[in-house]
């Protein structure tokens, strides 16, 4: 989902535009406050990824100040930021990028480049996004499993498993059972692609 936030409404509708010309979903916000408003109620990261296109300069909430926010909370790996200004300069662009936006571009703006570098930051966006829910379905194993699950991915049979640990080969394979069923995947080799 592509967040296009400007306070005009002709930049938004363009904007939007353009994502539909490349079948990229878009909904759009005449504020800073309105998106951290529904960042904060409701928001879902969108399973495609998602990506902010931010004015620089609104009134009230800044989308530096935005930016900030995001930064604070961890979130540009999955809300990636593409800045758009009409009154940018080559220090406040460098600084961005060094407190890592995504990209920065001063309006006029070239709109393939912009949407490409959009896909881009849709890309990324799905990949933290899938990190993401790994780490959370790591975080749901017990101590037990996570040692089991690393004795799984040395490529470990469940006999060498069970000697190693002090267990009973059932019990290894109810763990085996457990963290594959956690992990939402059916083999050890899909585990490993998944960790690796």
């Amino acid at each position: 989902m592509l967040h296009i936030i400007d306070d005009e409404d002709v930049v938004r509708d363009a904007l939007a535009w353009l994502a539909r010309s490349r079948h990229i979903s878009s909904t759009s916000y005449d504020s800073g406050e309105k998106f951290l408003l529904t960042l904060e109620r409701n928001f879902k990261f969108d399973p495609e990824g998602d990506c902010l296109l931010l004015d620089v300069r609104m009134p009230g909430l800044s989308g530096m100040t935005l930016f900030d926010i995001l930064t604070t909370r961890q979130l540009t790996k999955r809300l990636p930021v593409i800045f758009l200004t009409g009154h940018g300069t080559v220090p406040m662009a460098v600084d961005t990028l060094k407190c890592g936006a995504f990209d920065f571009f001063e309006k006029p703006f070239n709109d393939n480049k912009l949407m490409d570098r959009v896909q881009e930051a849709l890309a990324q966006s799905l990949e933290a996004g899938s990190l993401a829910v790994v780490h959370e379905r790591l975080a749901t194993l017990s101590v037990r499993e996570r040692e089991v699950l690393d004795l799984i991915l040395l490529g470990r049979m469940n006999k060498i498993i069970a000697d190693e640990l002090g267990i009973s080969m059932r019990t290894v394979e109810v763990h085996r059972a457990h963290i594959f069923d956690k992990m939402k995947v059916k083999t050890a080799v899909e585990l490993a692609g998944l960790l690796k």
